[in-house]
């Protein structure tokens, strides 16, 4: 299975990042391997490699059939569940990756990077377009991002279609869809929350 993970998918992330307010003209995406995965709300150790270590809280989508080069109003298809993850990034390790042009695998990638729900709620259940979902994330009880998903950049379908022209998605896939305003560092003896339409799904220590 795959982790693939869209960078850039909300406006107000964009600036908050770095003052630039270019949008890009297509899906940013990268991958993460499975030894990325951090399941079942354990517990989350930070790494000594980084200084500077954040969450980036996002609704998540679980494929659930083949596809490949997919036209865009054929991408609701593969898909009826979704949860929430957290996309662990080692920020000084990414600025120094941006500076010098290269890959952002060390500081993505890194062994359980990707915080993912242990539950994935069936759409039907939800009773809402998938554009039309809400999330919030607390730490440490207060809460730090608000998720809308009616204001990503690219859609979920668009972001399946798209990437479904580079590689082929297949059962169990897992997309992260981006983060919006709001992310942060997290050190040890931090709590992260996470709830989907006011289900909680994430809640886990960090150390």
């Amino acid at each position: 299975m795959k982790i693939i993970c869209i960078g850039r998918n909300y406006v107000e992330h964009i600036k908050e990042l770095d003052g630039n307010r270019n949008i890009p003209p297509q899906p940013i995406f990268f991958t993460k391997p499975e030894t990325a995965l951090l399941r079942n709300n354990d517990p989350f150790y930070v790494p000594d490699f980084s200084q500077d270590l954040h969450y980036e809280t996002e609704l998540v989508v679980k494929i659930n059939r083949l596809a490949k080069c997919l036209d865009e109003k054929f991408a609701s298809r593969c898909y009826a569940e979704v949860g929430l993850g957290i996309d662990f990034t080692a920020r000084d390790i990414q600025r120094d990756c941006i500076e010098n042009g290269l890959p952002w695998e060390i500081c993505k990638a890194f062994d359980h990077s990707a915080a993912i729900s242990p539950e994935f709620i069936p759409l039907a259940d939800l009773g809402k377009d998938i554009q039309s979902l809400h999330f919030e994330m607390k730490l440490n009880g207060e809460t730090r991002q608000q998720g809308d998903a009616s204001l990503m950049i690219f859609s979920v379908n668009k972001i399946i279609s798209y990437v479904s022209h580079f590689m082929t998605l297949k059962i169990g896939d897992l997309i992260f869809t981006g983060t919006p305003v709001g992310v942060g560092p997290v050190k040890p003896g931090d709590r992260i929350e996470a709830s989907l339409e006011g289900r909680s799904l994430l809640d886990f220590d960090i150390k």
